[in-house]
C-alpha cells in the first residue's frame, strides 16, 4: 500500500494514509473558485498587516518604549502564518484570527488612547516628533496614528475571512483513481461520481 501525500493539515504535521493502488487522495474542497479566493485573501490582508505594522515600527522608532521586538516578532508570524496558509494549512487559520484579535485590540487601544495618550494626542507640540529606525526623521504622529487606526478594520477581516476559511474544510479527503485525479489537475474536472469499494461517493 502507498502513503498519501501530506494533506496539509499545518506545517510540520504530515497526515499519511494508506491508499489503496491506483487511488490517489484529493482535497476537492481546494479546488472551489470560493476557497481559492478565501485562501489569496486571507495572505494579502496578512501582508497588509505586516507593511502597515513595520511602518508604524521603523516611522516611529523612538516612541514605541520596547515594543519593537514585538512587532517585528508579531509581523514574522504573520509572515510564516502566510506562507503556510498559501500552502493551505488551514490548522493555522484559528491562530491568524486569534492573533489578528489580539492586534486589533491593541490598535484600538493605541490609536482611540483608552486610559492614556493615544498617537493623535501626541500631535500637539508638547511632544517631540517621533524619530526612525537609524535615527531620522519619524513619521508624524497623525500618521503612525492614522496607519494603527488602519489596523482595526485590516484586523477584523483577518478574523472574519479566517473563520470564513476553516469552515471551508480545506483538509477534507476524497480517494479517488488516479486517471481522475490526473483529470481534475489538468482542469478536465474528472467524473461526477467515484466508486469506492462497492458504494459512491459524489465528487466535489
Amino acid at each position: 500500500m502507498r502513503k498519501s501525500a501530506p494533506s496539509g493539515y499545518g506545517p510540520g504535521v504530515a497526515q499519511h494514509r494508506d491508499v489503496r493502488p491506483g487511488y490517489t487522495v484529493i482535497h476537492p474542497n481546494r479546488d472551489r473558485v470560493i476557497c481559492k479566493l478565501t485562501r489569496i485573501f486571507v495572505v494579502i490582508v496578512l501582508l497588509i498587516s505586516v507593511a502597515l505594522m513595520l511602518a508604524v515600527t521603523v516611522g516611529g522608532w523612538s516612541k514605541l518604549e520596547g515594543m519593537t521586538p514585538i512587532n517585528f516578532v508579531w509581523c514574522a508570524l504573520y509572515v510564516v502564518i502566510a506562507f503556510f496558509i498559501a500552502r493551505w494549512a488551514r490548522g493555522l487559520l484559528p491562530i491568524a484570527g486569534v492573533l489578528g484579535l489580539l492586534l486589533l485590540a491593541i490598535a484600538l487601544i493605541a490609536s482611540v488612547g483608552f486610559g492614556g495618550t493615544s498617537w493623535f494626542d501626541r500631535s500637539n507640540a508638547s511632544y517631540g516628533a517621533a524619530h526612525a529606525l537609524g535615527g531620522g526623521q519619524g513619521l508624524s504622529s497623525d500618521t503612525i496614528g492614522t496607519l494603527v487606526l488602519l489596523l482595526v478594520p485590516v484586523e477584523l477581516v483577518l478574523i472574519l475571512v479566517a473563520v470564513v476559511g476553516f469552515a471551508q474544510g480545506w483538509n477534507v479527503e476524497l480517494e479517488v483513481p488516479d486517471e481522475e485525479a490526473a483529470a481534475r489537475r489538468s482542469g478536465g474536472g474528472g467524473r461526477q461520481e467515484t466508486r469506492f469499494g462497492g458504494g459512491r461517493t459524489a465528487a466535489t
